[in-house]
């Protein structure tokens, strides 16, 4: 029998050592957003991991942890857009984006996301911010559908990490069926 995400997320933050109250504190607003991103894994949805340059030592654990062989679990189509498309950096219009939209599209038949993390002043926020399906971590900015971190935070780095641990954990439970996603 499966529980509410709610209910699995609270326990999983109680009771793993590597996690911090402030996670408990705002859930809230994580689950949506986790829950979206996690449905769309499920469904088969490619995920395209963009952070601004000061963050892509955090893209690179992303891409290579989530498919990790120890893992025990299908493979997920994750990748670095930086690396799969190099010409990302050169995208500054919003005619630039809508191409690389279009190409995207095609490339992945209209089946993906964007997972930004990174500062709000980055040259790559019009890129996440181009689709309402992006899962956004965006620093420094408060805005609907979006986790919020503070890049003058102390424990940025830290906070980073256990919100991933948090999602892949997540991503586990709801692919061996432990979680439901619906909120």
């Amino acid at each position: 029998m499966s529980q509410s995400i709610d209910q699995w997320t609270l326990k999983t933050i109680r009771y793993d050592k590597s996690m911090m109250n402030w996670l408990e504190e705002r859930r809230y607003e994580w689950i949506p957003l986790a829950a979206d991103a996690i449905a769309r894994i499920i469904d088969g949805f490619s995920v395209l991991v963009l952070t601004d340059d000061e963050h892509e030592w955090f893209c690179r654990y992303v891409v290579t942890s989530l498919n990790k062989p120890n893992k025990n679990r299908p493979f997920i189509p994750v990748y670095d857009l930086k690396r799969a498309f190099p010409a990302t950096q050169f995208v500054n219009t919003n005619q630039d984006v809508e191409f690389l939209f279009d190409m995207l599209s095609i490339s992945f038949e209209e089946r993906f996301f964007i997972w930004y993390i990174g500062r709000s002043t980055s040259r790559y926020v019009k890129i996440a911010k181009r689709s309402d399906d992006s899962f956004l971590w965006i620093m420094d900015e408060d805005m609907q559908n979006n986790f919020t971190l503070k890049s003058y935070d102390d424990l940025l780095d830290v906070k980073l990490i256990q919100l991933f641990r948090l999602f892949d954990k997540s991503i586990d439970a709801a692919i061996f069926g432990e979680i439901d996603l619906a909120i």
